[in-house]
């Protein structure tokens, strides 16, 4: 006799939170380079919201087959614990005064690289999430260039498309919540660039939402 099986509950589709703990955080800290809003308000958002719920959505996107989003959501979330962790050594006494702009250099230097091939394969998952990729590539840059040069203007400029990038991650955030309460989207993400193949299908649906 066949024993009916218990149903498997649908998965939520992660990259809401991954998004959202990202672009909150990434806002907070980019209000104070661009010199709106005081420093170290972003510390303990970057442990726990853009740092621990940004990397637990990572790990639920391996769950639901997303290569990309758990890469990337994994990564960043690993990139505002070590931040956070980063600020604290310097608070501390750990870090020699005179290597601090240095070591924050090397340290954006290395995720704008990662972040420039992330930026190329964004563009098989949709318009918003590149755009997000996008904004993040140029605050990165202005930010490990204004760091190594000590030049605060460039800094404050890395500010200003750091909340931009934060205003596009919301979106994203937003319309991924939105589409998964209807059965068909209601906010636009926009298609990848690249053509579709059913190679990446499974890559691409659970970030776009829809």
């Amino acid at each position: 006799m066949a024993v009916n099986q218990p149903a498997v509950p649908a998965i939520a589709n992660p990259a809401a939170l991954g998004l959202g703990g990202f672009a909150l955080t990434t806002f907070v800290l980019s209000t104070h380079n661009a010199g709106w809003a005081p420093d170290l308000t972003w510390v303990g958002l970057a442990f726990f919201y853009g740092g621990l719920a940004q990397f637990a959505a990572g790990m639920w996107e391996f769950k639901t087959g997303n290569t990309f989003g758990a890469t990337a959501f994994s990564t960043y979330g690993a990139f505002w614990l070590a931040l956070a962790t980063f600020v604290v050594l310097v608070l501390t006494g750990k870090v020699p005064t005179g290597e601090v702009l240095k070591d924050q250099g090397w340290f954006l230097l290395a995720f704008a690289i990662f972040n420039t091939y992330m930026l190329i394969l964004s563009a098989r998952v949709s318009v918003a999430v590149f755009g997000v990729f996008l904004t993040l590539e140029i605050t990165e840059i202005l930010l490990f260039l204004g760091a190594f040069a000590g030049n605060t203007t460039l800094a404050q400029y890395g500010g200003y498309v750091g909340v931009l990038t934060a205003l596009v991650a919301w979106y994203a955030s937003f319309a991924t919540v939105a589409n998964s309460m209807r059965p068909n989207p209601i906010l636009p993400v926009g298609r990848p660039f690249w053509s579709e193949s059913p190679s990446m299908a499974a890559t691409t649906r659970p970030v776009t939402a829809g």
